[in-house]
């Protein structure tokens, strides 16, 4: 009887993990598929189904990870979703390997900070960054080689430091990650005191870190009214473009491809233009800036007014949640305001 009950409760408990990832499934594809990939092999976002990255973080990791994100760094927090739905996310990511979590105590770890910090410096300040915040750009970009999946990630971030506990980082500092560029130090010559030391300065980081505050509003759309007429406005905004260094690419009529051409309004002009190199560095930085690249302005003309008009990329960068890519979207915005003053001035 005794084993029947097992087997009764073996099975029960494995139809509910099964539940458990089915609902997983249709969560991770709705809410992270599109940055880590449909499974798991990354893309924007790092991938989750490499099985020694598995091995080295705690569900504890993956849970606070979900539900506070990394501010500043692409992946978002996750706020709306409920504890059951984190843990139907969390079943279905261990899915891909079958093999159980590791557990980590969240005991402090005992090491020198100062002297961590020197060490950090020697041997992790140059994939990680001098202050710890990260690699350059983010995901799978064209500044790096594919072979490798994944850049050094931001340590000195509230973030990640609230996700990992002192033995989960010691860990990965001591066996590295295979599969990613993060070699194991612990055969690379670092000594057991060594290591605590780094984890120690890392966990110091906590106390200094700022909170991100993007601005309470911005305006989704910058809109000028200009003075001249309609095809006046449209020569003067290709003449600013091409002035200041940008390659015009084309003019389309605003609804194109939405109406039959007979009723496609001919006062709803798009001005595509681009500045290749300024292109190129902000897809380094962040690939999702290609959602509104190229540049481009519309003019359009209602009741005898004229508009010039152009989405706000600050408004754009707020949603993505990345500290560089902020830094590029306020030179675009800039942009966007500088040749619509001047051309219609």
């Amino acid at each position: 009887m005794k084993v029947l009950i097992t087997l009764l409760l073996s099975l029960t408990l494995q139809a509910a993990m099964a539940s458990h990832a089915d609902d997983g499934r249709g969560l991770f594809q709705q809410n992270c598929a599109g940055c880590h990939g449909e499974n798991g092999d990354g893309g924007v976002g790092v991938p989750l189904n490499l099985p020694a990255f598995q091995a080295s973080v705690d569900d504890h990791y993956l849970r606070q990870t979900i539900r506070l994100g990394r501010p500043g760094r692409v992946m978002p927090g996750f706020p709306s979703l409920s504890d059951a739905q984190i843990d139907q996310l969390i079943a279905y990511i261990r899915g891909w390997t079958g093999k159980p979590a590791p557990k980590f105590p969240r005991d402090p770890v005992q090491g020198d900070p100062a002297r961590g910090g020197q060490l950090f410096a020697q041997h992790c300040a140059s994939c990680h960054g001098e202050d710890a915040r990260g690699g350059h750009g983010t995901g799978v970009t064209m500044s790096r080689k594919r072979d490798l999946p994944i850049l050094a990630p931001a340590l000195n971030n509230s973030g990640f430091l609230a996700a990992a506990s002192d033995a989960l980082i010691l860990n990965t500092i001591k066996h590295g990650r295979s599969g990613t560029p993060m070699p194991a130090f612990g055969q690379a010559g670092l000594n057991e005191q060594a290591m605590k030391d780094i984890t120690a300065w890392l966990r110091s980081l906590e106390k200094s870190i700022q909170p991100r505050t993007p601005p309470e509003h911005v305006e989704p759309v910058i809109v000028v009214e200009a003075d001249d007429t309609y095809e006046n406005t449209i020569q003067a905004i290709k003449d600013t473009i091409i002035g200041n260094n940008f390659r015009f690419i084309r003019e389309q009529k605003l609804e194109q491809g939405f109406f039959p051409d007979d009723q496609v309004s001919q006062k709803e002009t798009i001005l595509y233009f681009c500045n290749f190199n300024f292109l190129y560095d902000a897809m380094n930085v962040d690939p999702r800036v290609g959602m509104f690249l190229p540049c481009r302005i519309t003019v359009v003309e209602r009741d005898g007014k004229v508009q010039v008009m152009a989405i706000n990329p600050k408004a754009m960068s707020i949603l993505f949640n990345n500290d560089e890519l902020d830094k590029a979207c306020d030179t675009m915005g800039q942009i966007y305001r500088d040749l619509i003053e001047e051309a219609t001035l």
